[in-house]
């Protein structure tokens, strides 16, 4: 009977995109029956996004390896052996041109990613170059650079950076057990620093690193009930990186996975949901699953950052036979 009650409450807020989700009215909905749960996410897809439309985006590294944090999942982290040879940040006309590159190619939005903990006043200058320099391309900006204080973000907002990906990764009573170098706390106030100047926030997580169902529904309690929802959310399934701590974590089962998809499909209605990292290890049927669940972007591309995606002429086929076609940018 109280789980009955916590449903009908979630169907509720179902058409609200604004609203206070309860940790138990999510568990509700990610418990239900399977087809009943991606029936309902499918629904409110449909309402808000052509189902059969997928954003495309390009990530590059523009700085790789060194970075100070210990994220128990990251091959760049300085604290783990994972092989991996820090670089230096890449020249502005580099990035240019692979923006360029993936414009052509049918991306309609560029991420730039680095391996910092955050910023260093030295490297802002050529990170607006960057932004500038995309953003003149025609293409949607996207980066994600560690920790922003206010000051940073507002001269990210002036040169023209659409958006700012800044991951809480997963709940916040597993998050230690992941990271220690920085806290929960940390992310949000990035999060916050971000809204307030203005640029859109793309934050997500990643799951199979050992946590529990509760943990991935708190993670998603916790994006919906920030003061907007993200604009994308990315779904990232663990890649396990020998020489990390998550090195040897258990894959997680694919239909809870799926459920996660479609627990923040129905949570977020409106924003965009990436299906991100860890594509390589599923399925066509997964991904399919996934799409109908309520995912409706992904990135394109043969790595994301240091990691192995699925290569152009592999997503080229699978959407020929789903019927998608890649989302237009006047259509976002």
């Amino acid at each position: 009977m109280i789980a009955e009650m916590h449903l009908n409450s979630a169907e509720e807020a179902f058409d609200r995109v604004h609203t206070q989700w309860t940790r138990e009215d999510a568990q509700a909905l990610y418990d239900l029956p399977f087809n009943d749960l991606i029936f309902r996410a499918q629904t409110i897809h449909r309402r808000h996004f052509d189902p059969n439309r997928v954003q495309l985006s390009r990530l590059l590294s523009i700085k790789t390896g060194g970075c100070p944090e210990d994220c128990g999942y990251c091959s760049q982290s300085a604290h783990h052996e994972s092989g991996l040879t820090a670089s230096k940040l890449m020249e502005v006309e580099r990035v240019i041109a692979e923006a360029k590159k993936a414009r052509d190619a049918g991306a309609t939005r560029y991420c730039m990613g680095a391996a910092w903990r955050s910023p260093k006043a030295r490297d802002m200058d050529t990170v607006v170059a960057m932004v500038e320099g995309v953003k003149a391309l025609g293409m949607e900006t996207c980066m994600t650079l560690g920790m922003l204080d206010l000051d940073q973000a507002q001269r990210l907002k002036v040169a023209g950076l659409d958006y700012y990906n800044h991951n809480i990764d997963t709940s916040e009573r597993y998050y230690s057990q992941v990271i220690s170098t920085r806290t929960f706390a940390d992310r949000l106030d990035t999060l916050a620093n971000v809204r307030a100047s203005g640029i859109k926030v793309c934050c997500g997580g990643i799951v199979g690193m050992g946590e529990e169902k509760a943990d991935r529904v708190d993670m998603l309690v916790t994006l919906a009930n920030l003061p907007e929802h993200p604009d994308s959310v990315p779904i990232n399934m663990l890649i396990p990186i020998p020489g990390t701590p998550l090195g040897k974590a258990e894959p997680i089962e694919p239909i809870e996975f799926v459920r996660t998809i479609a627990l923040a499909r129905i949570m977020m209605p409106k924003s965009h949901v990436r299906l991100s990292a860890g594509r390589t290890a599923m399925s066509d049927e997964m991904q399919a699953l996934c799409f109908f669940a309520g995912a409706n972007s992904i990135f394109v591309g043969d790595t994301l950052l240091t990691a192995d995606n699925p290569e152009e002429d592999k997503d080229n086929a699978l959407f020929r036979r789903l019927g998608i076609q890649p989302m237009k940018r006047d259509a976002e």
